[in-house]
């Protein structure tokens, strides 16, 4: 499947950023460059019309391959380039790229042109992707038969996959095979990025930890039309040693700070408290609740036995 293990052009600058005279590593020229070219944060009214068309149209022609009705929207394709790391080196494959929405938040991620491999069935949209993108790899085939449609492709094992296949369409049999497909294309740390517009993971949990696959599943995308969200998958043992080098998120610890804190500053105040009480109890020359409650008894005795009895018919 990989023709030779040496690194090409997009490795090297994700790996090597250069170090400039009299100050400390930036963004290498390449990547700044995508940034500006590749990146079209505001993509004119008439071109977003056209994808929605196009979109649309293929939807129409084949519901079952195109899976949904309009592009992705900005925030479900910047949600799904944020589980990439473009540190690590390996080309990155995305499945079902559509009019190219994924894309341009990889690219504006940071991925160089030469590192994406771009997976499609339709004629239409690889001719698009390839005007669209310049320096991507465009490869029309079948996603679902990745290992043959990849063969001879990538020069060493990709670091992630990012899909956008229907796959809740699609039987579990079919999903599991492409799961274990794309793992077999990648890296023993990459990762299979999938967004779906259901709640539940398109690969089962249970069916996934049998398989030894771990799923880790983003926050909502409430800003996408419909809602979305992004399904990661690991190998166990990468996402178990995820989970331990992963930094604690700053805000959880505040609050558990804060809520030691407040814990801490109630106890002490209610042992002040009872220290207080304690001392005007135990005041020196002041009797205590004990002593004014035997003289109130004592007093109403005297009192009792004083009473003149013999004045009573």
């Amino acid at each position: 499947m990989f023709c030779d293990a040496s690194p090409f052009a997009g490795d090297i600058v994700a790996e090597i950023p250069p170090r400039h005279e009299g100050g400390p590593f930036l963004r290498s020229e390449p990547a700044r460059a995508n940034r500006r070219s590749s990146s079209k944060p505001n993509t004119p009214i008439e071109e977003r019309i056209a994808d929605e068309a196009r979109f649309f149209r293929s939807w129409l022609d084949n519901p079952g391959i195109a899976g949904a009705v309009s592009p992705s929207g900005r925030f479900l394709a910047r949600m799904m380039a944020r589980y990439v790391d473009p540190r690590k080196a390996g080309p990155v494959v995305e499945l079902g790229p559509g009019t190219g929405a994924i894309t341009e938040a990889l690219l504006a991620r940071g991925i160089a042109p030469g590192r994406l491999f771009l997976v499609e069935f339709d004629a239409s949209f690889c001719k698009l992707l390839k005007r669209r993108f310049p320096g991507v790899h465009v490869i029309k085939g079948d996603a679902y038969q990745l290992a043959q449609t990849l063969r001879g492709r990538l020069r060493r094992p990709a670091s992630a996959i990012v899909s956008s296949l229907p796959l809740l369409l699609k039987p579990e049999t079919q999903r599991l095979a492409l799961l274990a497909g794309a793992f077999d294309c990648m890296r023993p740390d990459g990762c299979f990025v999938q967004f779906t517009y259901g709640r539940v993971s398109p690969v089962p949990r249970d069916r996934a930890s049998v398989l030894d696959f771990h799923i880790e599943a983003s926050p909502p995308v409430w800003l996408n039309l419909p809602p979305a969200r992004v399904w990661i998958y690991r190998r166990q043992a990468q996402a178990a040693k995820s989970v331990v080098q992963r930094r604690p998120n700053p805000a959880q610890e505040f609050f558990d700070r804060l809520k030691l804190g407040t814990e801490k500053i109630h106890l002490d105040l209610k042992k002040e408290i009872a220290k207080a009480r304690l001392r005007i109890e135990t005041r020196p020359g002041r009797p205590s609740r004990k002593e004014l409650w035997a003289e109130s008894r004592l007093n109403s005795l005297r009192k009792a036995s004083s009473i003149d009895h013999s004045r009573w018919p």
